[in-house]
């Protein structure tokens, strides 16, 4: 996308920096708080980048900003796709999004990048993705058909792990037996192109100023913010923030939310929690709740509500660590000169959040804009260069396939992976007990003889 390029270019003899702001951190950190704050004083506009924002509906439940916040500072990429669309895809929202941010440059605004959802901020920073739809040269694109890969999916993992192996082995290797969706999308690209997937990520890796993990940077010097707390200040503040959806009517929006839309789809037994909006962290989790039916007594019906309540809050926990760790890993991890820097504010203490949060981050932008070096150094954590290279293992012990250098070791260290050695010990112990016993129970065959000489 030449524009974009350009845009750029335009940008900075304007003096728009930096080319963009990405405000990262797990949800409930306050980032569209911020965002907006920015976006106020410095010209600015926000892109969500939340794939369940995107659709309409559940507004309390994907956390939407509400109609004031968004009269503070325009929004973009919020509410646009209807709810039972099922093949909205990353590249759908990253030319979308790129298209907006070349006409802020155009505008003289700062584009504002805010959300959780980890491949669509990936999508805007770097040349990462391998489609077909209509990118520059270097990433070999054409158009692009969801429902082909949506077609590929109802065969389930083994089966297209199959029919990967045959016609790409190399991104069959990287990919688990399991994912349907990734090993999809691989023998989508080698339908639509010709070409095989991993062939084309590593021409893709050899672009000038990329690295192992894909393409060069996008925007020159972007700002990247990451809001990061002490865990426990931020699991008590999420499950704060549940219960303040529940009394802003959590409960009706999903009822009314499955009846408009998913109803039907479970009567005809075509309910489907891996795609949509309707994945989003929270519907799923009241799925027995919400078809319980007329025959269920109002005590049962409490106590199906209550768990859902709980699934909630502990998947909202859960999806804040991913989040913390894909930032640790993609960012103040990743190898390669490539990598923007990453400024930490410490969100743990919300009573002096302009102080720890606002304050830095206003100074930050200021000195940047000025041509300067902030005050404040931007993080990096030890380890930083290592590569987590996609290798395949087979744990034969727990009948799992890993993918993964980091990933498998971690399994050698996990709870299951321990019990089962546990397990295979004992009963080798217990093997062994036995075969002594039976050999000391067994009759002396010399005595036997001498017997019978006798």
């Amino acid at each position: 996308m030449a524009a974009t390029t350009l845009g750029v270019q335009r940008a900075l003899r304007k003096g728009i920096a930096p080319s963009i702001v990405v405000i990262l951190g797990a949800t409930g950190t306050g980032k569209s708080k911020l965002a907006i704050e920015i976006g106020k004083r410095l010209k600015g506009e926000i892109i969500s980048a939340d794939s369940m924002q995107v659709y309409k509906g559940l507004d309390i439940i994907t956390n939407k900003v509400t109609e004031e916040e968004q009269a503070q500072c325009r929004h973009h990429m919020i509410s646009f796709v209807d709810p039972l669309v099922s093949s909205y895809t990353v590249v759908d929202f990253r030319n979308k999004a790129l298209s907006l941010i070349e006409d802020m440059h155009h505008r003289e605004r700062l584009p504002i990048i805010v959300g959780g959802t980890n491949y669509y901020i990936e999508s805007l920073l770097w040349k990462v993705l391998v489609d077909t739809g209509q990118e520059n040269a270097g990433e070999r694109e054409r158009s692009s058909s969801p429902d082909s890969k949506a077609e590929l999916e109802k065969l389930g993992g083994p089966e297209l792990h199959r029919r990967l192996t045959q016609v790409d082995p190399d991104m069959a290797a990287m990919l688990h037996p399991h994912d349907a969706r990734k090993i999809a999308r691989s023998l989508q690209i080698y339908q639509e192109t010709g070409v095989p997937h991993s062939q084309l990520l590593e021409e893709q890796r050899g672009q000038e100023g990329s690295d192992g993990l894909g393409g060069p940077l996008r925007f020159p010097d972007p700002c990247i913010f990451w809001l990061h707390s002490d865990m426990d200040a931020l699991d008590e503040r999420l499950d704060k923030r549940v219960d303040e959806m529940l009394s802003l009517g959590l409960i009706d929006e999903l009822k009314d939310f499955h009846q408009r839309y998913n109803e039907k789809k479970i009567e005809e037994n075509s309910q489907d929690y891996q795609h949509g909006i309707f994945q989003s962290i929270g519907f799923k989790e009241f799925h027995e709740y919400l078809t319980a039916g007329n025959t269920v007594s109002a005590e049962e019906l409490e106590k199906l509500k209550n768990k859902g309540v709980e699934a909630l809050k502990q998947a909202t926990k859960r999806y804040a660590r991913k989040q913390n760790k894909w930032v640790r890993n993609r960012f103040l991890k990743r190898p390669g000169a490539n990598v923007p820097v990453v400024y930490g504010l410490d969100v743990t203490d919300v009573s002096s959040w302009e102080k720890t949060v606002l304050t830095p981050a206003l100074e930050i932008l200021g000195c940047l804009q000025k041509g300067k070096p902030p005050s404040q150094e931007p993080i990096r954590l030890e380890g930083a260069g290592f590569r987590n290279k996609r290798t395949r293992h087979t744990c034969e012990l727990c009948d799992k396939v890993i993918i993964g250098d980091l990933e498998w070791t971690a399994h050698l260290k996990s709870k299951n992976h321990l019990h089962h050695i546990r397990k295979k010990r004992k009963a080798e112990e217990a093997l062994k007990h036995h075969q002594d016993n039976t050999t000391l129970s067994l009759p002396d065959q010399s005595a036997s003889d001498d017997g019978q000489d006798a």
